[in-house]
């Protein structure tokens, strides 16, 4: 592949991904808009739609091959069972978050996520931690025991998002399936348990769905987009982009949602959380020079020679 072609699936793949994280970024305002439907529900919508949606966008693109030969697999199908578990529960947590006005919880969590992914590939991968990383996970440790020494309580939203995600992550590389594959199958998992919810809840007369505004409704129907939009273009990003560059890109997610929690739904943001958040911060920022560090070495060593 030529230099302009290497450059231009870069630049492609950076807009591939900012889209990605400026989507996942919103999402504290569009599921505000959504505060009067239950989480349970709003939850059972986007697996619904969005298991419709990428089902048919792989009947367009025809790619039911590499969906057929998952199914018959069990050792992709194992994994992807309890990754559908473990991104369920992080949209709920998520939804509920939102919903309670609890975003600089989220955003925390957010923020928190890669650490967490370094920390488990280190107990469950045995993938060695350089002094970056070491220094990276200790200062995030000092900055949720702040928040539990000085606020006196665990910030379990954060913990929770960040966990699940990062166990998510961790489960889906035991499934090496593109993203179409794995979100139709996860969703796929979830589908039969939102389809009984939504009957029993037309049974019981609790169905949110059908009595709301027609702009509640189509949000609703909208959720399966905007769920499945951005993991798809973040794969597609993904492969085109070095990993330094979509660990800082990856940034702007948490961001976003840290200032939609302190300047649209004004949160209160104390001393205390500046300090914990400010811990956070410093560790993301050795977590970043050390993988552009790790990422440089091989260019120098290429140029000694």
């Amino acid at each position: 592949m030529s230099s302009i072609n290497t450059q231009r699936e870069q630049r492609l793949g950076f807009i591939y991904g900012v889209l990605s994280y400026l989507i996942w970024g919103f999402f504290p305002l569009y599921f505000y808009l959504l505060k009067p439907i239950t989480p349970w529900q709003v939850l059972m919508h986007r697996v619904i739609w969005s298991f419709l949606l990428v089902s048919a966008i792989a009947l367009l693109l025809k790619r039911w091959q590499p969906i057929k030969e998952a199914l018959f697999n069990p050792n992709i199908l194992k994994p992807l069972a309890i990754s559908s578990v473990l991104i369920s529960a992080n949209w709920l947590i998520f939804i509920w978050a939102v919903g309670q006005q609890r975003v600089l919880e989220s955003s925390l969590g957010y923020f928190l996520t890669p650490l967490i992914s370094v920390t488990l590939a280190r107990i469950f991968l045995q993938e060695k931690m350089d002094t970056y990383r070491l220094l990276a996970v200790l200062l995030a440790c000092i900055g949720v025991a702040w928040q539990v020494i000085h606020m006196g309580q665990l910030p379990w939203i954060s913990l929770a998002l960040a966990g699940s995600f990062g166990f998510y992550g961790l489960v889906r590389k035991k499934a090496p399936v593109d993203a179409l594959t794995g979100l139709i199958i996860e969703t796929g998992f979830l589908l039969p348990f939102a389809l009984i919810y939504w009957l029993w809840l037309i049974a019981q007369g609790e169905n949110q769905f059908s009595f709301n505004t027609p702009f509640t409704t189509f949000l609703l129907i909208a959720s399966g987009a905007v769920t499945a939009i951005p993991l798809l273009t973040f794969a597609a990003g993904a492969k085109r982009l070095s990993l330094t560059a979509i660990g800082f890109i990856m940034y702007i997610n948490p961001t976003m949602q840290f200032l939609s929690a302190t300047l649209v739904f004004k949160e209160p943001f104390n001393s205390t959380q500046l300090v914990s958040f400010g811990f956070i911060w410093a560790a993301l920022t050795v977590f970043s020079l050390g993988a552009v560090r790790h990422y440089k070495k091989p260019i120098v060593k290429l140029a000694k020679a």
